[in-house]
Order: structure tokens, then C-alpha cells, then sequence
């Protein structure tokens, strides 16, 4: 197992892969399973040597605190750092702890008290693989103001008729802000060559994490008309590229039933970081009675 050392008495950070199983597939994620004693500059610092998109620090949760709803030794407060900064909520650093808990502890129910709310997570068994599923706070979507969206698409070198009409420009949020952009064709979301800096400076300016761009696989009412091709830019993280977003694809799930462009019960297909050459494979669950999302993948470690 690989571990990261930032000096005498660091903590070992774990490295592992969410939303594939293949250690050279998916989103590379640090967990610090015992972050007791850092603070939020050590966090940083670690997260910065580390230089994955995210590395999550957990804490336990006391006995008795937070919401109720953990066994013992079963909660843990989360925080998430990208390379640049912290972020409020991150799905695959969610993904990789769970899995890197229920390696040592057993698979079963984990409640992480993140920044941005509770987030029970399930880890389940399959043949000896495991696979994680959280489920994301209470979502929302929001409009994006014409210049900003123009600003953005100037950013990435996209056209107005590059996009999907039938996926509209909206801010979705599950934890996270991104902004959800449809491509009109495969060739225009696989084509990702951007502005860093002029992207970076829209995205703190409207509290984006990432932008969700994605291409719908097949037609609205086809048989693949729920599977999806995503890719995340998030140069706010100091990282070009995110190879597999698991809060960009609740916020995603959230903005697909608000919009009314899927009703639920359904179950999302998302690829993502093949044009990175990481695949990795998300899967979006909506229900029936409960706004909140459900993202599930498997996890593997990485060394």
C-alpha cells in the first residue's frame, strides 16, 4: 500500500481509485483515515504533495454526536482538499474512504458529517469487491445569467450551437456548485482544450467547483437515453481535469429530475475520464418520495 510522508510524524495518506476497480482507471483520491492533530494548512499541505484532484481527512465522529444516525465507530467528520483548496463536498474521495474503512472494518452503513451536510454511505460486497454508494444532501438548481454562461463557453472555445438544446445551461448543486453544459456531439465534449486562468477566475467568481459537460448517448424516450459521457474541468483545484466526479454526477442526477428530463425511479449510466485514459463508471440513482441522490463505484487501491 502506498502511503505519502510530509515530514517527521505526518500521517500515512492511502491512495486509491473511485469508480473503477482497476487501480489505473478511475479518479485518484488521498485518505488520511486518522487526520487528528491537523490543521487546516497541514491538510492543504498534504493534499498539495499528494496532488490528486482530492485527498480526504477524516476524524471519528464521538459517540453519541452528529446526527444520530451512525453505529459506533461508524461516523466520521470528512474534509476534502484539492491541490489549491478546500472543497465542501468531493464523491470519489467519499468513494475511496468508504472502501478504505470497509477494508479494515467491514462493509456496512458509514455516516460522513462533511462541510456540506451529512452523507450516509453503504458499502456493500460482491464476490469479494467493494462498492460504495452515498447518498448526496438535498440538491438544487439554479439559472446562469447569459453573460456568464457566454464567458464560459468563451473559456472552454465552445460555441452557442455546439450545445445540446435539449440539456439547458443551469448551476446544479449536491453538495457542490457546477455548472452542467450539454455537448451537442461526442467530437465537441472529447475536443476539451481550454483556457485555464480565464475558466478559473468565472468559477470562483460564481463558487463553482467544476463544470459538468456531458453528451447524452442516446435520444430523449431511446433505450440509451440514460447513459451519459461527462467530463469535469476544475482548474479551481489546480487541476486541469477531474477524471471521475462523483458530486458532479449527483448535482447532474438532481439537475436531470428538476428539469423534468428524466423521472424517477431511473438509474443513470455516467462514463467518465476515458478521453484521459482512466475510465471509470458512475452509476446515478434517483428515487421515488426522496430528492436526494444516490452515486455509486466500486474503489481499488492504488500500489
Amino acid at each position: 500500500m502506498t502511503t505519502t510522508e510530509t515530514g517527521p510524524g505526518a500521517p500515512d495518506v492511502l491512495r486509491y481509485t473511485a469508480f473503477s476497480s482497476d487501480p489505473d482507471g478511475g479518479n485518484p483520491a488521498g485518505v488520511v483515515l486518522d487526520a487528528s492533530g491537523l490543521d487546516e494548512a497541514r491538510m492543504l499541505a498534504v493534499a498539495a504533495e499528494v496532488g490528486y484532484s482530492e485527498t480526504a481527512f477524516l476524524t471519528p465522529a464521538p459517540d453519541g454526536d452528529g446526527d444520530g444516525d451512525a453505529a459506533p465507530g461508524r461516523g466520521f467528520a470528512v474534509r476534502y482538499f484539492s491541490p489549491a483548496a478546500e472543497v465542501p463536498f468531493c464523491g470519489h474521495a467519499t468513494v475511496a474512504a468508504a472502501v478504505a474503512l470497509a477494508e479494515r472494518t467491514g462493509p456496512g452503513e458509514l455516516v460522513f458529517a462533511t462541510p456540506a451536510g451529512t452523507v450516509p454511505v453503504t458499502v456493500t460486497e460482491d464476490g469479494g469487491a467493494l462498492r460504495a454508494t452515498l447518498t448526496s444532501v438535498e440538491p438544487y438548481v439554479a439559472d446562469i445569467a447569459g453573460d456568464d454562461l457566454a464567458e464560459a463557453l468563451a473559456a472552454l472555445g465552445w460555441q452557442a450551437g455546439e450545445l445540446d438544446p435539449a440539456l439547458p445551461a443551469r448551476i446544479a448543486y449536491a453538495g457542490a456548485r457546477h455548472l452542467v453544459l450539454g455537448a451537442a456531439t461526442r467530437e465537441r465534449l472529447a475536443a476539451l482544450d481550454y483556457d485555464f486562468e480565464r475558466l478559473r477566475a468565472l468559477m470562483l467568481r460564481l463558487d463553482l467547483t467544476t463544470l459538468q459537460l456531458v453528451w447524452r448517448e442516446g435520444e430523449p424516450g431511446g433505450g440509451r437515453d440514460t447513459v451519459f459521457h461527462v467530463r469535469d474541468p476544475f482548474p479551481v483545484g489546480g487541476v486541469v481535469e477531474d477524471p471521475a466526479t462523483g458530486a458532479a454526477a449527483a448535482a447532474f442526477g438532481g439537475y436531470l429530475r428538476a428539469l423534468g428530463l428524466i423521472t424517477a425511479p431511473a438509474v443513470l449510466t455516467l462514463h467518465q475520464g476515458h478521453d484521459m485514459g482512466r475510465p471509470g463508471l458512475l452509476e446515478v440513482e434517483l428515487r421515488e418520495g426522496d430528492p436526494r441522490v444516490r452515486v455509486s463505484g466500486a474503489a481499488a487501491r492504488i500500489g
